[in-house]
């Protein structure tokens, strides 16, 4: 094999985003934490619900637009039933699979917590980069999700 090392400006440009992929997540997670009471995770699942039809999805649809494995989306769900912000109940076409609803008062959740998640999401990723930077950072995401999100799981309807 023929191991294709990475330069000093190819390394410089993993390791920052290496940086930012194992930072960001933690700050969302804060600022949600502190402003709402929910993780980033938990808040990805409510906002995946209120985009859908309904608010409802399979919960293997919410399993691929939040990369969640089913196991851990059920154990997620299963906390934000027991804040009575989202509901399980039978696939009415399908027997055997499980939809997830958001309820009112999760729908209430994260419209409450949406302009906080906004600001963090502003104030760490958007408002330090021009209008240039931002189209490239479209087209550089574009670019890496044809290989890493090929089939669009997490990118539909984006």
């Amino acid at each position: 094999m023929n191991t294709r090392w990475l330069d000093n400006h190819e390394r410089a440009a993993w390791l920052r985003l290496v940086a930012v992929v194992e930072l960001l997540p933690g700050v969302l997670d804060s600022q949600l934490r502190q402003d709402s009471n929910m993780t980033h995770f938990e808040y990805f699942v409510l906002a995946m619900l209120s985009e859908a039809p309904d608010r409802t999805l399979r919960m293997t649809a919410l399993a691929q637009r939040t990369n969640a494995t089913l196991p851990r989306l059920s154990h997620v769900v299963r906390r934000l039933e027991g804040r009575g912000w989202v509901e399980r109940f039978p696939c009415l076409e399908d027997g055997r699979a499980i939809n997830a609803r958001l309820t009112s008062p999760g729908w209430d959740a994260v419209v409450a917590a949406a302009p906080g998640h906004v600001d963090a999401v502003r104030h760490h990723i958007i408002d330090p980069l021009t209008p240039e930077q931002l189209e490239q950072l479209c087209d550089i995401g574009d670019a890496l999700l044809t290989r890493l999100d090929s089939d669009g799981r997490m990118t539909t309807g984006g």
